[in-house]
């Protein structure tokens, strides 16, 4: 008989003391302790969604009564504006927006038009992205692009109907995500990313088959590794899938060569399509693996979180962020959010990635990280 599935149920979500904040003027430059730069905001705008994946909103954890952030402790489409112009102060080029499930945030486009309006220390509005399942994309795809979203990615682990409708768990019909996908290539979402978590036993079967899918249609897939994201999600190690052997997989089929990184920092390495001289053919376009598990990329990651409800993460893995909501609420002048945030910054030190494989069994504690439905992947 197969040992019971444990799933801690404590509440996570308490902030960190903040550091003492002296004032220092943005300088559009800001390096932690490993000399990494503030690039990427990610801004979680609901802690809810509407499919119940086993990696991410377990069923059996994520039911009615989960005691979900009320409305009032959200931030405002205010509040997320004016601390997304303090982090592009500070040299943040890049805002993607995430959740949950964003697109349930309700009016969502009128955050998204408020963040265009923004502007990077270079003078140009920030690269705006947003991260979805898809379910509502086809009907709300032309309204985002025309609030000025620059381009969309996508979830999807399968296309085979039956795996996709037990993976998300409500019974939702991979038909109507790839609506959604086809609806934001007609909006011209801009260069869109389908994201796929592999994991082994589970959905593994499908990487040729979405690989097959996507090649050629400009749309540019992305493999990810199942990774050990909060605490409730049944994380092992056997089910994860290496991006060295989805690689393998592929090449046993369609032909693939590996790519130079398309900006400093990015998460994935990609690998192009290859036509018969072995050379690659930008019309078939290419994949992306994300293998955060079997190959860290702490070293270069230039990424904040910010949660639903304003606290600031340094990590997808961290356990405890800084309450900004708490400066915002208190009538803090935007010169005192963004010293805070740079001295947040300044302390980040964090790589778990890195750390993970030289740990003894058992040593590391579920418990004390983040579930990705709060602070987005």
């Amino acid at each position: 008989m197969a040992e019971p599935r444990v799933i801690p149920l404590t509440d996570q979500r308490h902030a960190a003391s903040l550091p003492s904040a002296p004032v220092q003027p943005p300088s559009g430059l800001l390096t932690d302790t490993r000399g990494r730069p503030l690039r990427d905001l990610r801004i979680s705008v609901t802690d809810r969604c509407n499919f119940r994946c086993s990696y991410c909103m377990p069923k059996d954890v994520f039911g009615k009564d989960y005691p979900y952030l009320p409305h009032s402790a959200l931030l405002s489409f205010e509040e997320i504006t004016q601390l997304a112009q303090q982090f592009l102060a500070h040299g943040v080029r890049k805002i993607r927006l995430t959740g949950g499930e964003p697109l349930l945030r309700k009016n969502i486009e009128a955050l998204i038009a408020q963040l265009a309006q923004l502007r990077t220390v270079d003078g140009t509005p920030p690269e705006l992205t947003l991260t979805t399942n898809g379910a509502l994309l086809a009907r709300k795809a032309h309204a985002l692009k025309e609030a000025g979203l620059t381009r969309v990615t996508v979830s999807l682990d399968a296309l085979d109907d039956t795996v996709f409708r037990r993976m998300n768990d409500v019974d939702f019909p991979v038909a109507d995500v790839l609506a959604g996908i086809a609806a934001a290539q007609e909006a011209n979402l801009g260069c869109i990313k389908v994201n796929m978590v592999v994991k082994r036993g589970t959905n593994d079967q499908e990487i040729v088959p979405m690989a097959q899918h996507f090649r050629g249609t400009g749309i540019a897939l992305r493999f990810i590794e199942y990774m050990d994201v909060g605490a409730t999600n049944g994380w092992r190690m056997d089910e994860v899938l290496p991006s060295a052997q989805v690689i393998a997989r592929l090449q046993e089929q369609l032909p693939l060569v590996p790519l130079e990184p398309s900006a400093p920092g990015e998460t994935a390495q990609r690998w192009g399509w290859a036509n018969a001289s072995g050379q690659h053919d930008a019309t078939l376009g290419e994949i992306g693996l994300i293998s955060s598990v079997t190959q860290a990329f702490c070293h270069e990651c230039n990424r904040a979180r910010l949660s639903t409800e304003g606290r600031m993460y340094l990590c997808l893995f961290a356990g405890q962020g800084y309450d900004l909501r708490a400066l915002l609420r208190g009538g803090a002048s935007d010169e005192a959010l963004a010293s805070a945030i740079a001295a947040i910054w300044q302390g980040r030190a964090d790589r778990y990635s890195e750390l993970r494989a030289s740990l003894p069994h058992g040593a590391d504690s579920t418990a004390q990280r983040i579930e990705m439905s709060y602070i987005g992947g």
